[in-house]
């Protein structure tokens, strides 16, 4: 019988478990924490403690331990009696007792018991998966650094002007206060253009976003008897110049919608490498160039087309039906 280890299990659910004759184990909650020192963040945690005048016997360690290995209450409560008592008469002894995942115990100079906690294992269960890391301190650049570095270069150096004679120094003030503008000037164009970049990228997610979000909304699974098809009016679609014959084709297997132009002419180039008959359609009404996997008279057809891409090359393939 190990009898640490069912101490260890019990500390999972309960904030003590006394062991009689011997003393109690207790724990404490514990916020999160920052080691401003070493940067280090700790989960929130339970800390242990060892009380040695909880010696009452609460029944709770003794019957989790009857129930576990199937033996009667009085005889496991003798035998943990008897454990304590070992315990107790290795510190007398001046040993000290190690147990894992608990900590350890040992008696001082004046005859007092220690008690050194584990931190291998988190009691608190709702930490359960939750580690300390280090994160490295954040620097930021400050325009007013930059300024004071400017300063260093180029100081400031205020003396009173004699009208009779030609002084320097004014013109070091304005070379400086020019300096000072230029840098503060560049500062902002830098990020006057990663703003305008910014939005431009989010502009032409939110396009894509968009057309996706109608192309999903357009997939068949069924017969077009069971499910709707999507019809749209010809003046949505910018009808392009291509061949005539498959304007005929009112069904367009679409591979992909595109925001430029030269984007869709490579899709259009790989699809064909693949054996699809691949076109440019032209461009909706949010501006994006739709390409094709292939077209079909047939609705039918162009169903069990679909299907078969959607299966072997791209799932995200849909079917635009224009009358």
């Amino acid at each position: 019988m190990v009898l640490e280890h069912y101490i260890s299990e019990l500390l999972y659910r309960y904030n003590c478990v006394v062991v009689p004759e011997f003393g109690a184990f207790l724990t404490q909650r514990k916020s999160a924490g920052l080691h401003k020192s070493s940067n280090t963040f700790y989960p929130p945690s339970k800390i242990l403690s060892f009380n040695n005048q909880l010696t009452t016997n609460d029944g709770l360690l003794v019957s989790y331990i009857a129930n576990a290995e199937k033996v009667g209450y009085e005889s496991m409560l003798k035998k943990v009696t008897e454990a304590a008592n070992e315990w107790k008469t290795s510190l007398k002894k001046g040993n000290r007792i190690k147990l894992e995942n608990i900590g350890e115990i040992w008696l001082n100079n004046e005859q007092k018991t220690q008690f050194q906690p584990s931190y291998k294992i988190n009691y608190l269960t709702a930490s359960f998966g939750l580690s300390s890391f280090v994160a490295a301190p954040v620097t930021r650049e400050v325009l007013k650094e930059e300024v004071k570095e400017l300063e260093e270069k180029v100081p400031f150096i205020i003396t009173p002007e004699k009208r009779e004679t030609v002084s320097i120094r004014p013109y070091l003030k304005y070379a400086a206060i020019f300096l000072l503008a230029v840098a503060t000037g560049l500062t902002g164009y830098r990020t006057y253009n990663e703003m305008e970049a910014n939005q431009q990228l989010a502009q032409e997610e939110a396009q894509e976003r968009v057309s996706k979000t109608i192309q999903e909304a357009t997939f068949f699974d069924t017969a077009p008897l069971e499910l709707p098809v999507l019809e749209l009016e010809a003046k949505s679609v910018k009808k392009p110049n291509f061949d005539p014959k498959s304007q005929e084709k009112t069904h367009h297997i679409i591979a992909g919608a595109f925001r430029f132009e030269k984007n869709a002419n490579r899709k259009i180039r790989q699809l064909k490498r693949r054996g699809f008959n691949s076109i440019y359609l032209g461009t909706n009404d949010f501006g994006l160039h739709i390409v094709t996997y292939d077209s079909f008279k047939d609705p039918q057809e162009a169903l069990d087309a679909l299907q078969k891409i959607r299966r072997i090359h791209s799932s995200d393939a849909w079917l635009k039906s224009v009358k």
